[in-house]
């Protein structure tokens, strides 16, 4: 599948271009050729992806909360878009214990606000609404979760995650199953890293934060073990999907898991020992041991974007982490400059791709 022959002048909307995985979403699918709309808040840091490669520039952005229903209605109504990318969200289960209704009311009731646009805007053929791996009622399984596993959530993220999953799968049996409705899916990736993530309380920001101010960084959960993926591999996975709804509609409607390659899957600390390795530079501090309940063991089973979707994770943590840092090293980099980093690497991962 050529995915420039099918984003190419595409009117694409993404809620949450401004964040992380939203910004180099919107990026690729720039160069591929696509009109994108992005609809999120303003970027938290001056140095958050979004502003660091000049995505301004080359998209429309909206300034818009997706709490907004009417303003988000507004929007859809004058863009007609033919696709929609979900990903705007509060992304942080520590956040989640201090904020929880907020965390809800962005998570769970601005999906629904999204999908509810997506009915009443009929210019759209496919909806990839982007939930998370810990949507999943999580029982410390030692094997990976599927896709039609229960959804839960001990922490407010994971069970706002979750509710989502929910009012996606209503949608998709209420409205979005039958012919000339838009074909929508559910989308649930690994714990994603990569350039220009300055969240509070994300692990790879956490260790660039110590690394440059010269301090260990302390790790909330050292043994926690995630499913560490580079942002290009969801982010690939979702583009697939999208292509795939619009070439053959309800029949790739769903849930989904974009996870990595299982021996990516790594405890905390494991993780920014590499980091310290590669980098050559950083230390970890003695963990703190009162900090709120997290998930300890958390992987995901991939079989079906494999089989369906001819998707497959190829970057083990080596090159990820490669990746990974140098998107950090910009210091001294025009937003042209890093602009054309990030297009670099996605070359270079489509490259790797075409050689599996």
């Amino acid at each position: 599948m050529v995915l420039s022959e099918i984003y190419a002048d595409k009117q694409i909307i993404i809620t949450g271009d401004t964040g992380f995985k939203g910004s180099w979403l919107a990026l690729w699918l720039h160069s591929l050729g696509a009109t994108v709309t992005g609809i999120g808040l303003a970027p938290k840091t001056s140095r958050d992806n979004y502003v660091a490669c000049g995505l301004e520039q080359v998209i429309t952005h909206y300034s818009c909360d997706i709490r907004r229903y009417e303003r988000i209605l507004e929007i859809f109504s004058a863009t007609e878009p033919e696709m929609v990318f979900h990903l705007a969200a509060q992304p942080l289960v520590p956040e989640s214990y201090i904020t929880p209704r907020e965390t809800f009311e962005i998570n769970t009731q601005g999906t629904a606000n999204i999908l509810e646009a997506i009915r009443r805007t009929s210019s759209v053929q496919a909806g990839v609404m982007v939930t998370s791996d810990k949507c999943y009622e999580n029982r410390e399984w030692i094997y990976g979760y599927r896709e039609t596993d229960p959804v839960g959530g001990h922490d407010p993220y994971s069970a706002s995650k979750g509710a989502a999953e929910i009012v996606i799968s209503s949608y998709i049996r209420s409205f979005f199953s039958t012919d000339n409705t838009p074909a929508i899916s559910s989308v649930r990736a690994g714990n994603v890293i990569g350039g220009g993530d300055w969240s509070e309380n994300r692990i790879v920001p956490d260790f660039m934060r110590s690394l440059e101010a010269k301090k260990p960084i302390c790790l909330r959960n050292p043994g926690a073990v995630r499913p560490w993926q580079h942002v290009l591999e969801p982010l690939y996975g979702y583009l697939l999907l999208g292509a795939a709804m619009i070439q053959n509609g309800h029949s790739f409607s769903g849930a989904w898991n974009f996870g990595p390659l299982y021996r990516n899957n790594l405890t905390v600390e494991e993780l920014i020992r590499k980091f310290i390795e590669h980098s050559r530079g950083g230390m970890i501090e003695t963990p703190k041991r009162d900090t709120p309940h997290e998930a300890g063991l958390l992987s995901l089973d991939i079989s079906k974007a494999i089989h369906k979707l001819n998707w497959h994770p190829i970057l083990d943590v080596d090159t990820m982490i490669r990746l990974t840092l140098d998107e950090y090293a910009i210091k001294n980099l025009t937003p042209e400059m890093v602009f054309d980093q990030r297009c670099a690497h996605i070359d270079e991962y489509m490259d790797l791709q075409k050689r599996m």
